[in-house]
């Protein structure tokens, strides 16, 4: 990697200046594992070979199947390998690898000398599933632990990626503008963990710059520090190493992940193809997402496919044992209910004198007229007024026995009256005998329809019939109209 000189100038100035670039830390006993937790690397099981964090653990793997034989299941599964190796370097020097691991054999049919014996560490072994699962409940609390810190960090200070307008206070403010603004949206704020470091990722894939990496001692992290121009930035943290290792991003895509030559080309692209979002399918962005941590060894992928599940399910349970309320409908003069028309209809026609039914049938009311008819008559009551005489009243219990004494509860007012279209809105909300009217007109139609005689058409003489038809005239006219054009 090329530097410019005041860039070379300024490391080489930090590397001869007698600061701390490794965190410190007393052992708790000589050898204890507090100071080899801090280290950026991890040592083997059964060997003093250690091996970078970083390398992502192949190297260890490799070198203690070929070396020492030994195979660990589902290594994707544990939240944090080192730990895990220490752990179990721990207990191996405390009691022998066949307490712990099931033993493998080679080429049994072999001769003696050429068998081998391989050891598997798994979880079906249950101290080393609670182990997983002590790993992964402590990592979830660290992450739910950062997510809550940045949620309320108000020292937040960043850049857009596509106007380069800088933001300051909450993360969410450089977010929310972003989505808003520029249509970049990476999903909500509360979602996101090491908003930071995700930003940071970002942003070195559009801008083309080289970018050292550090760690955090404790949890091992990696985190991007970008060289720009003559100066270094980084985040101000106690006890962070930089490792020798740095790369450079290309100008870079962040949904095809197609390499650009210059960054006025990418922006276009990106605005024309409509490419402002990242590759849900690219895995270094998992680790910034909350749901990513929540389930044991489970991407967002697997977490959403089952909750689609469950909502199938859920759909196509059995309703067999559904057992239906029934509707209670309040009588239109007083406050008895009846779970039924049929006997709300009887209680009013018995103790009111109104006879429901008997006023539809004789007014031929439909449907919409009886919703208009229905609320007319509820808001008379409400305002406890006779809707025969208009007279007002002090109470409903007055009301009622005015209008049952004076018979004027069977005496509907002109139809000019109620049927206006203000009656279409009830007058209580929750009015159920509004749901359980009925149309009448199929009825009718039906009773008239058994009154009207129908006769046939005499087609005893069928000459004398197309010549008196009305359709000759008809097809005539037509004609006519025809030879006109």
């Amino acid at each position: 990697m090329l530097l410019c000189r005041p860039c070379q100038a300024q490391i080489i100035s930090m590397m001869n200046t007698e600061c701390i670039l490794e965190p410190l830390s007393l052992p708790e006993s000589p050898g204890g594992v507090a100071a080899v937790e801090s280290s950026p690397y991890v040592p083997c099981i059964f060997c003093k070979e250690c091996y970078l964090l970083a390398e992502q653990n192949q190297l260890l793997l490799k070198h203690m199947i070929i070396e020492h034989k030994l195979v660990i299941a589902d290594v994707k599964l544990v939240a944090d390998f080192q730990r895990y190796i220490l752990y179990w370097k721990k207990r191996f020097t405390e009691q022998p690898i066949t307490d712990f691991c099931s033993v493998i054999r080679t080429n049994s049919e072999a001769p003696l000398e050429e068998q081998d014996n391989y050891f598997l560490l798994c979880d079906v072994l249950p101290e080393d599933r609670l182990l997983r699962e002590q790993l992964q409940q402590k990592r979830l609390r660290e992450i739910l632990e950062q997510q809550q810190q940045e949620r309320y960090d108000t020292s937040f200070h960043g850049m857009c990626m596509f106007c380069d307008q800088e933001f300051t206070g909450n993360r969410s403010v450089l977010l929310n503008h972003m989505a808003r603004e520029h249509a970049f949206n990476i999903g909500l704020p509360d979602n996101i963990v090491n908003c930071y470091e995700f930003l940071s990722v970002l942003q070195n894939k559009l801008d083309n710059e080289p970018l050292f990496r550090y760690s955090h001692h404790s949890s091992h992290k990696y985190f991007t520090i970008t060289v720009r121009s003559a100066q270094l930035f980084s985040l101000s943290h106690p006890f962070c190493w930089f490792s020798s290792k740095y790369k450079i991003h290309s100008l870079q895509c962040l949904y095809c992940e197609k390499v650009f030559r210059d960054k006025n080309t990418l922006k276009d692209h990106m605005r024309k193809k409509q490419h402002r979002r990242i590759n849900a399918k690219n895995k270094e962005y998992d680790r910034f997402y909350i749901i990513n941590y929540l389930e044991f060894g489970k991407s967002w992928e697997e977490v959403q496919s089952e909750d689609d599940r469950e909502l199938l399910d859920n759909l196509e349970e059995d309703w067999s044992d559904w057992e239906e309320h029934p509707m209670c409908a309040v009588c239109l003069f007083c406050e008895q209910q009846a779970d039924t028309t049929e006997k709300l209809y009887f209680h009013m026609q018995n103790s009111h004198g109104f006879d429901f039914l008997k006023i539809k049938s004789e007014h031929g009311l439909n449907f919409y007229q009886q919703v208009k008819l229905v609320n007319f008559i509820r808001r008379e009551i409400h305002h406890c007024r006779c809707y025969k005489c208009q007279e007002k009243f002090q109470s409903k219990t007055e009301l009622i026995s005015h209008m049952e004494e004076t018979k004027h509860v069977t005496f509907l007012p002109a139809r000019s009256t109620w049927d206006q279209p203000q009656y279409y809105f009830p007058t209580y909300e929750n009015d159920t005998l509004l749901c359980t009217l009925s149309d009448s007109e199929d009825l009718t139609a039906e009773d008239s329809s058994e009154d009207v005689p129908v006769v046939s058409e005499d087609t005893s003489n069928l000459k004398a019939l197309k010549q008196s038809s009305v359709l000759n005239q008809l097809l005539y006219e037509e004609n006519k109209s025809q030879d006109k054009f």
